[in-house]
């Protein structure tokens, strides 16, 4: 009967903290309603990959020889391999995401480039903290708020701290309402708060609409190379949206494609969550850059 007590004698502190924390992520998601869809299978996969033995990760048996963990194959296969689930995530994202009203007021651009001045910002104090280049640009991304960006950018520079970047990206975006109300208040007086301003977006023509993700996917191919697998998967997404022809297509992708990558990525990228990988000085300082 000693071998049913070897999980448990095989249990190291850095474990159990991972099991807190998985813990938490649970409660976050079910509880408090913070990216439910992500937090929940991020966090049981927490549990899962810092469980003795576990058999979700590659495990070498005695007799047999090694064996596949499911959940190590999927990051393996999915996501260090091919960035395939961060990048099938962002057809969905095209196919919500309508950009008539930045159409109708160009203006609005200069909204979006303030959120370089976060990425700039995380990326000089990372480095400042000891971080090299590669991992200060991952941790950057989270200073945009994007969660399947920084797993994605995590994963093509190569970063040792995809889990915690991770992390950090998706409790922050989940944190966004509860932000919000106090960053208002601290740039607005209570009579800017009450003004009334009334919207009356301009009419966007249907080639408009449909030239734009084409175009965009055609200059950041020129200007970035790099970046045309996530710019382009992007906007394909939106050119389902806008194209007229396949409204089908473009609810699976917003609804069904959607849920199941965001459930898979959740519990895939908990591979990253190991306890000897996670639980260190640099993830703190990593949430704290977020």
């Amino acid at each position: 009967m000693e071998f049913l007590l070897d999980g448990i004698r095989a249990v190291t502190p850095q474990q159990c903290v991972m099991y807190v924390v998985g813990a938490l992520l649970i409660y976050l998601a079910i509880k408090k309603d913070y990216e439910p869809s992500l937090l929940l299978p991020m966090g049981f996969g927490a549990i899962l990959v810092n469980l003795p033995m576990s058999g979700v990760l590659n495990q070498m048996v005695a007799g047999v020889g090694e064996s596949q963990g499911i959940i190590q194959w999927l990051f393996e296969t999915t996501i260090e391999a091919s960035e395939a689930l961060p990048l099938l995530l962002f057809i969905g994202i095209g196919a919500m995401i309508d950009f008539g009203p930045l159409l109708s007021n160009p203006k609005m651009f200069l909204f979006g480039a303030a959120a370089q001045f976060g990425i700039f910002f995380a990326m000089i104090a990372a480095v400042m903290l000891g971080f090299d280049l590669k991992d200060a640009a991952s941790i950057g991304i989270i200073g945009a708020a994007d969660g399947p960006t920084s797993i994605l950018v995590s994963q093509v520079l190569h970063s040792n701290y995809i889990g915690p970047i991770a992390v950090a990206a998706y409790s922050y975006m989940a944190l966004v309402p509860i932000i919000q109300p106090f960053a208002i208040k601290l740039v607005t007086t209570k009579k800017e708060r009450a003004m009334h301003m009334p919207y009356n977006p301009k009419h966007v023509s249907r080639s408009l609409r449909i030239c734009f993700p084409i175009m965009v996917t055609i200059i950041a191919g020129f200007i970035a190379p790099m970046s045309v697998s996530l710019v382009g998967f992007l906007m394909f997404g939106n050119l389902l949206r806008e194209c007229g022809c396949l409204e089908r297509l473009s609810q699976t992708a917003q609804n069904d494609l959607a849920n199941l990558i965001t459930l898979l990525l959740g519990i895939t990228i908990s591979f990253s969550m190991q306890a000897d990988q996670f639980v260190n000085l640099k993830t703190l300082i990593i949430m704290a850059l977020g």
